[in-house]
């Protein structure tokens, strides 16, 4: 995938990354799924996020969040994704962990025909996406393999 702004530039798995890093902290501090964040930021938009990555990834990440919640109106949610039982959750998984689960899915499912900006919206469009999430179980803890066979299987 080529950068919109400099042909001569590929976009990175670096620049995917930044983006899953982004979606889980936003989604965190307005309470909502990454889906909602990945669904109320049109496709176009996307693909000059991702194509700015390398730049916006200097950026205090607080900042970032204040203008995607402000730019696409990002509505607060009740989903807390921190609500897990002390018994069987020790330690929350944090954003760059789990941003780092979702590049991995995505590359490791990506299409032909896709780019990584449409990657993106299927993987985090799809229903292993409730189950990475809930930190109540450890799928999302599981090797990158398990969980891309969970993907294509349609559920782990």
């Amino acid at each position: 995938m080529k950068n919109q702004f400099f042909p001569d530039e590929e976009i990175t798995d670096d620049d995917l990354y930044f983006l899953c890093y982004m979606i889980e902290r936003t989604a965190k501090r307005s309470r909502q799924r990454n889906r909602y964040i990945v669904n109320r930021i049109p496709q176009k938009e996307w693909r000059r996020l991702i194509s700015l990555a390398n730049v916006l990834h200097c950026e205090n990440p607080l900042k970032i969040e204040n203008e995607w919640i402000s730019t696409y109106d990002l509505k607060e949610g009740d989903f807390d994704i921190t609500d897990t039982d002390p018994e069987l959750v020790d330690l929350i998984p944090s954003e760059t962990q789990m941003g780092k689960v979702y590049t991995r899915l995505i590359l490791a499912t990506l299409q032909p025909e896709e780019d990584l900006i449409d990657g993106m919206i299927r993987v985090y469009n799809d229903k292993i996406c409730h189950v990475l999430d809930d930190h109540n179980c450890s799928a999302y803890y599981e090797p990158s393999y398990v969980i891309t066979k969970a993907y294509n299987n349609g559920s782990f």
